[in-house]
């Protein structure tokens, strides 16, 4: 009989592992788009357009400055915004005409690459103007929308010019009420802060009701003073403030206690002076009457509130700082470098 053989030592079981630790779920609206890789937060803006309503040149326009532009191709497209806190999540400020070619040439607001997704995360309007709001259909064919307005802007979008009907079968849209003073956090680490500029109604909102008091109060006897509102922008820990308003009727305590911090300001550039339409057009109104005050009266503000950069944006065509180079912008240059202040342009980018 053989002996028997020697059984092998059990080898010893391998340690088990320990489970990793599940991370927390994230919000889908917070989380980073595949293909993007968010940077630290640092506010971040992209200008999409710098032009007041019509654009520059207008369609039907043959004064100098439009055929200027014609002439050399130193277009403007109509005035909107693009910001966010962490290069990931982008809202947009305003909604023009000219959207989808402000889009396209811009690359953080591209989709990734085989997807049909956005970084776009919504809108801010500042007012119900058509040059301001028409870009919102553009947009239809976004998974959803979300939309960003005061009471009554957003009463005027769906009565008056109902964009939000419109979008409805669309796309998921969903409103939100901005109330001049409370801040507004977002997505990303952007936190936005509305400031009541002014009581200038759209055209086709003329003969709008009076809002009912469970849509903001009613109608003060006054008017109200937030049909037209800027953006006062910080990003997480407060250390980048930007202020954005396109439609500024006058300077007030509030538009200064704004911009006493702010790393930019990119404010309403729509005439250089009060009486630019008159001199060009033959029109009546000055630019005040238009609900905007003029390069030429809010540069003395600007001169006494050194710190900011300074950017002048909504030129309208008649405007001669739309056109670098021309006799009246050559002469109000000085002015505007002693205040600190230039001229937007069309695809500008600010990494504050």
């Amino acid at each position: 009989m053989r002996p028997c053989r020697p059984c092998r030592p059990i080898r010893p079981c391998r340690p088990i592992r320990p489970c990793r630790p599940t991370r927390p779920c994230r919000a889908r609206r917070e989380r980073p788009r595949p293909g993007t890789r968010p940077s630290e937060h640092a506010l971040k803006i992209r200008i999409l357009g710098t032009a007041a309503g019509g654009g520059l040149p207008q369609w039907n326009c043959g004064c100098a400055g439009c055929a200027t532009a014609r002439r050399t191709g130193a277009a403007r497209s109509q005035d909107c915004l693009a910001v966010s806190a962490d290069g990931a999540a982008w809202y947009l400020v305003n909604a023009s005409p000219d959207l989808r070619s402000q889009l396209l040439a811009t690359p953080e607001l591209a989709p990734p690459p085989g997807t049909r997704d956005t970084p776009l995360r919504g809108v801010l309007l500042t007012s119900g103007e058509l040059d301001h709001t028409l870009g919102l259909v553009t947009l239809r064919e976004a998974a959803e929308l979300t939309v960003h307005a005061t009471a009554p802007v957003r009463a005027a979008l769906h009565e008056a010019f109902p964009v939000g009907p419109l979008l409805a079968p669309y796309t998921k849209a969903r409103w939100h009420t901005v109330v001049p003073g409370e801040p507004v956090e977002l997505a990303g680490g952007l936190v936005a802060e509305a400031l009541a500029l002014g009581g200038k109604r759209p055209r086709y909102a003329a003969d709008l009701a009076a809002l009912p008091a469970g849509e903001g109060a009613g109608e003060p006897a006054g008017g109200r003073t937030d049909w037209v509102i800027g953006y006062r922008f910080t990003e997480a820990g407060g250390r980048a403030r930007a202020v954005y308003a396109p439609g500024l009727a006058a300077w007030t305590p509030a538009v200064d206690r704004a911009v006493a911090d702010a790393d930019v300001v990119i404010l309403d550039g729509t005439f250089a002076t009060d009486d630019e339409l008159a001199e060009r057009t033959g029109g009546a109104r000055g630019s005040r009457g238009m609900g905007h005050l003029a390069v030429a009266d809010s540069l003395p503000h600007l001169a006494g509130r050194p710190g900011p950069r300074y950017l002048y944006t909504h030129l309208n065509n008649t405007n001669p700082l739309a056109h670098p180079g021309s006799p009246e912008a050559t002469a109000l240059a000085p002015a505007l470098a002693a205040a600190g202040a230039a001229v937007a342009e069309d695809g500008m980018l600010l990494d504050l």
